[in-house]
């Protein structure tokens, strides 16, 4: 017998079916999103910088060539060498830093997004500097770190939120006086472990990363002394990622720990000190963090022609200088 469409139809009316589910999907977590942060060493915004800067009629040359650098950065960080202050006269030569107010727009144009004003040159403008510095900073859109109104506030940090994190950071001193003052001005910080142990676990406990930078060392000397290696594994022991470190004017190794990183210091990154071959090359460190994991750490170098810094040969060529390690703790 042969079965037409037509005569089909009612036996396929009572064949059930059976419709299939489609596959459940199962939505993949997406990636957690990368933090690039670059850290400069010493900015000195005073003396031969200033008197160049004005001769080419540009408050921003000091960093117009690394600007693009700096700015490619989610955060960009340095140490701010020479106070701000609108009295006194120009300071041209010697060892007491004043940066004129307009020499601000060297860091506004770089992007900057915090400096360490906790370092020996902090109360060169007296009481009155550390206060129009901390006021001139805010005004330009500038976050300072290592000194602020109080003392409180000052060992309180300060949060930087990027990609839905916050990064805090700390700075400490091994000296405000610069020689100057007998006394000690509570708004900066000054380095003492247990007080930095302390700041980090109040800091930790609002702030997914925590960053300390540290002003210490021997001047000109390639490697750090103990006071430098003992407060940053301190540090690092404390739960901070990155350690970063100034005031020898030269670099000096960095080191990669299980949990951490430190670069002792990165040296000069605008300044006038022409009389040392190393004082006129520096370095940037880069950190990247995937989340909160700090997924990588490099070293770039930067040199340093009539006080204005620029990555050098070795930095565009290559990846990055790889780490040293500090044998003794």
């Amino acid at each position: 017998m042969i079965l037409t469409r037509r005569a089909l139809l009612p036996v396929l009316a009572v064949i059930p079916f059976h419709r299939t589910a489609p596959p459940e999907i199962v939505p993949q977590a997406k990636p957690p999103k990368k933090t690039r942060i670059l850290f400069g060493g010493d900015v000195m915004l005073s003396r031969h910088v200033a008197r160049l800067a004005r001769a080419r009629h540009d408050p921003a040359s000091p960093l117009r060539d690394l600007a693009p650098v700096l700015r490619s950065a989610d955060i960009a960080f340095v140490n701010l060498e020479a106070p701000f202050s609108d009295r006194g006269r120009l300071m041209e030569h010697g060892m007491i830093f004043k940066s004129e107010p307009e020499m601000v727009a060297a860091l506004e144009m770089a992007g900057v997004n915090i400096v360490s004003t906790a370092n020996n040159h902090a109360r060169d403008c007296d009481s009155y500097g550390v206060e129009f510095t901390l006021s001139w900073l805010q005004q330009h859109g500038i976050m300072a770190v290592g000194s602020a109104a109080t003392a409180e506030a000052a060992h309180a940090g300060i949060i930087v939120e990027r990609n839905g994190l916050r990064f805090g950071f700390l700075a400490y001193t091994f000296d405000q006086s610069n020689g100057n003052h007998k006394d000690v001005d509570n708004r900066i910080a000054s380095m003492d472990v247990a007080t930095m142990q302390a700041d980090v676990a109040r800091l930790l406990t609002h702030s997914d990363v925590a960053i300390v930078s540290m002003h210490a060392g021997a001047e000109y000397r390639p490697h750090p002394n103990r006071q430098q290696i003992e407060f940053a594994h301190a540090a690092i022991d404390s739960g901070v990622r990155v350690v970063v470190g100034h005031h020898p004017h030269v670099t000096q190794p960095w080191e990669c720990l299980d949990n951490g990183v430190i670069f002792y210091s990165l040296g000069n990154l605008v300044f006038d000190q022409f009389q040392r071959r190393e004082t006129q090359h520096g370095a940037l460190a880069e950190v990247v963090f995937s989340g909160k994991t700090l997924e990588s750490a490099a070293l770039l170098p930067v040199d340093i022609v009539e006080t204005v810094p620029r990555l050098s040969a070795e930095s565009r060529k290559s990846d990055v200088a790889g780490p040293s390690s500090i044998a003794s703790r």
